[in-house]
């Protein structure tokens, strides 16, 4: 089977078409954008196509990253996966950040995957030495999810981790596009769809005391 994997979760804008039956990235294409991922990504969708010789019609299954991350990018990614999956009849995943980046870092040990939210908050969740998810995804304070981390016992991984423990390497939250496409293409469909992942309500709140009134 040929899956389409897209991310913009971050400030990358990646695409990227994979073998799952021969396990090889066929054709990527994507860059930090930092913003633009609406008007970039489809044509890193064509260029991860071209480099892998093949066309839309060839996909059979678009694996996507849905979160934590930027809310456009998140936005932009899961439309156009739902898209185009609706579009050329075939099924789309969820996948998230967090556990792409657990998978980016497994080292055979328990991990905690910590990403900086900004505003003294973390978004965090722990997995076991398989990669199994031990711990919901959520967002704390970074007090609290100080005191989490001081009780894992294995590895810290992701923007935070620095933040949560002396001597933890400085990280970024960036995934790879080819792990990405590994996780789309391992999970159930019906359990992982694309939709995101917010932890958080969005900065831009409806202004009800301005609201027009209806005749």
């Amino acid at each position: 089977m040929i899956l389409l994997a897209i991310d913009t979760a971050g400030a990358g804008c990646y695409a990227a078409l994979y073998d799952t039956d021969q396990d090889t990235i066929l054709g990527a294409a994507g860059a930090d954008i930092g913003r633009g991922h609406a008007e970039r990504l489809m044509d890193f969708v064509d260029a991860a196509l071209d480099a892998a010789g093949m066309t839309l019609q060839d996909i059979g299954r678009i694996a996507v990253t849905i979160g934590p991350g930027s809310f456009t990018g998140i936005r932009v990614g899961v439309a156009a996966a739902r898209g185009l999956a609706l579009a050329l009849g075939v099924p789309a995943v969820g996948v998230s950040t967090l556990a792409a980046i657990a998978a980016d870092h497994r080292t055979g040990t328990p991990l905690m995957v910590a990403m900086d939210a900004k505003r003294d908050e973390v978004y965090w969740q722990r997995f076991a030495a398989d990669g199994a998810e031990v711990s919901p995804a959520a967002i704390g304070s970074l007090d609290d999810v100080r005191g989490i981390a001081a009780g894992h016992d294995g590895v810290l991984a992701g923007s935070a981790a620095a933040l949560l423990r002396d001597g933890a390497p400085q990280a970024g939250d960036g995934v790879s596009i080819a792990t990405v496409a590994r996780l789309g293409a391992s999970l159930d469909p019906q359990a992982h769809l694309p939709k995101p992942l917010y932890l958080r309500g969005p900065d831009a709140k409806p202004q009800a005391g301005f609201a027009i009134r209806r005749a």
